[in-house]
């Protein structure tokens, strides 16, 4: 079907050209053109980023979901004949530990959450945020297994994780975080969600191999287990 969706862009839309001019400025100013570039130079010249040696680690806590193994989604792929999408499933501590291990390298990530959660829009992610329990009456006892086996909470929103708070015993308790929607949202587009809501609704994150255990990498790389098209877990791949 991509292939098909591809060729009725290019009747709408024309072919991608197969070079193109960058034209810029840099931080102080000044003008820059660099011309007749390929894709691929542009990749190597301005991002050299060794993308292969970057996965997808999520923490779905479902029954049909071991963790330390692989998973795909059936027709998920947004590349015709490219990389298929894969992730490894882990314990939640795990996420945490790598992306720590990450940002302790200066290196920001890519995570996946439902933002529908918070009160993003003032810069707060926090599941104590408002006392519904005693307002209402009434108990939200849910787990995150249950918000996502009957689809109450899943992936609706990538941010950026950009900081980490540490106590004095090296465990996190708030993170930095770093949104899409412009200078307006949050604080200058910034974000402080705290370690309880990391838990509970950050379900994906994208981390170089390097800050994973021998045993999530092993799993990473086994044959993947195939879930079904609807999966909430292929809901922002």
């Amino acid at each position: 079907m991509l292939s098909e969706v591809y060729r009725m862009l290019c009747i709408c839309l024309g072919r991608p050209p197969k070079m193109f001019d960058f034209e810029y400025r840099d931080k102080n100013g000044e003008f820059h053109r660099d011309t007749n570039l390929t894709p691929q130079e542009f990749y190597k010249k301005y991002i050299g980023i060794p993308l292969n040696e970057y996965i997808s680690v999520i923490n779905a806590p479902t029954e049909n979901k071991p963790y330390y193994r692989s998973y795909t989604v059936q027709c998920l792929g947004n590349v015709t004949e490219g990389r298929p999408v894969k992730y490894v499933n882990l314990p939640i501590d795990e996420l945490k530990k790598a992306a720590i291990r990450q940002q302790q390298d200066e290196e920001p990530v890519w995570f996946g959450c439902d933002s529908e959660q918070s009160t993003c829009r003032e810069g707060m992610m926090d599941t104590d945020l408002y006392d519904l329990e005693d307002l209402f009456d009434m108990s939200f006892p849910m787990t995150k297994a249950e918000r996502l086996t009957y689809r109450e909470s899943l992936m609706d929103h990538a941010m950026v994780l950009q900081g980490v708070n540490l106590d004095e015993k090296g465990n996190p308790n708030s993170w930095r975080v770093e949104n899409s929607w412009g200078e307006e949202a949050g604080r200058d587009g910034f974000y402080v969600m705290s370690d309880r809501w990391f838990d509970e609704f950050t379900y994906q994150i994208v981390v170089n191999r390097k800050y994973l255990s021998e045993e999530a990498l092993a799993a990473y790389d086994s044959e993947p287990i195939l879930l079904e098209p609807w999966d909430p877990m292929g809901s922002l791949a």
